[in-house]
């Protein structure tokens, strides 16, 4: 009797990790099959971008989109609340994504650099400038120190 409840147990594990393995993983979707939410972001900050790919990263609890536009840009959205994770590009992003606390510290202590990568993290928010330099802000923009 033990014997039949391991392996039952053990037959209950391989499925669900069948399924997982199935389910998992990155798939490309057409723009229009994107939640409203991502597209309404898209649209209102990068108007005069391309979008060239969506991509789906299936998780078990949710999905999340990464939308690559043109100029290298892209934008990764948590799928749990279709908000952004992360935005990365090869030139300036647009200055509608960059709260003002941190642009206006950007601008005064790092002029002539732009900001190329956004992430909103857990902790905090965390920009990269075009020479390479990584600050990190707290969730209300204030800054806390450069990222080594």
């Amino acid at each position: 009797m033990k014997t039949t409840s391991i392996l039952k147990g053990t037959m209950v594990a391989v499925l669900l990790s069948a399924n997982f393995i199935v389910s998992a993983g990155d798939r490309v979707i057409p723009y229009s099959e994107t939640p409203s939410s991502v597209k309404t972001y898209i649209n209102t900050h990068f108007p005069n971008y391309k979008v060239l790919k969506v991509e789906t990263d299936n998780d078990i609890l949710y999905k999340e989109y990464e939308v690559f536009l043109s100029n290298g840009i892209k934008v990764e959205f948590d799928g749990k609340e279709k908000s952004i994770k992360n935005i990365s590009g090869q030139s300036k992003l647009p200055e509608s994504i960059i709260p003002k606390k941190v642009r206006d510290y950007v601008n005064k202590n790092y002029s002539g650099n732009t900001i190329v990568e956004y992430n909103l993290e857990n902790n905090g928010i965390s920009v990269e400038l075009s020479n390479d330099i990584e600050l990190k802000f707290s969730t209300n923009g204030d800054f806390l120190r450069i990222d080594d």
